[in-house]
């Protein structure tokens, strides 16, 4: 189903954010990444800066920079209107503050913003969405999945998390999730199946303590790689 224009929500990270939050070296780095909704996230722009190879889908990518960039403006405010009302649900570690991560994030997307038409001209943005990539077997070294899978466990079934994952291995040798908790700060209720899934299939299965927490108890990525 294509993805429609108001239920848009941008909201961006950074290069220091993924790094932490993915647990990236960088041995890590210097290898071929996929972002899979990365979104407005300064991620791929910052790390072409410095000479990584990143490629980024997200269906966002089908719209155009003005109409992604109108969209950041008439949802920044609600979004920090609902991050300050529920405040008790994070640590105030990498952010002093609302008024601080605001800001943080702001400047990733203006990066973004700068950035992309110019990576849609050079495919490092691609218009696309899980569970069906249009990419090639093994293309990628790692292949990255932010606040997407297990974070709306409520909206996306185990069958669609097992899906979309089996498809970023197709396309990559190593798979990281960040988080592992859904919207509500639990563990995802499709985290131990898809923990069974993989490691029945024979895949290396790790839960892998990162030096990030911002949602209370959000400090675990799952990593799974083939053998």
């Amino acid at each position: 189903m294509p993805l429609k224009y108001e239920n848009i929500v941008p909201w961006g990270r950074n290069l220091n954010e993924y790094c932490k939050m993915f647990d990236l070296s960088q041995e890590d780095l210097s290898k071929k990444i996929l972002g899979c909704g990365d979104g407005p996230a300064s991620f791929n722009y910052e790390a072409t800066q410095k000479g990584y190879t990143i490629i980024s889908i997200d269906p966002v990518y089908y719209f155009t920079k003005e109409q992604i960039e109108k969209r950041i403006e008439e949802t920044y405010y609600i979004v920090m209107k609902e991050t300050s009302e529920n405040a008790d649900r994070f640590i105030w570690k990498s952010f002093k503050d609302v008024n601080d991560l605001g800001r943080v994030r702001m400047a990733a997307m203006k990066n973004f913003l700068q950035d992309y038409n110019k990576g849609l001209e050079e495919k490092r943005y691609i218009p696309g969405e899980l569970p069906r990539l249009e990419l090639k077997d093994n293309e990628f070294d790692i292949a990255l999945s932010s606040h997407f899978l297990f974070l709306y466990s409520d909206n996306l079934s185990l069958d669609f998390h097992i899906e979309a994952m089996e498809e970023m291995l197709r396309v990559s040798k190593e798979l990281r999730v960040f988080p592992i908790l859904d919207y509500n700060a639990n563990l995802s209720k499709h985290y131990a199946g898809v923990v069974k899934h993989f490691g029945d299939k024979g895949f290396d299965v790790q839960e892998v303590t990162v030096d990030y927490e911002f949602q209370v108890g959000g400090n675990k990525m799952l990593r799974i790689s083939k053998m």
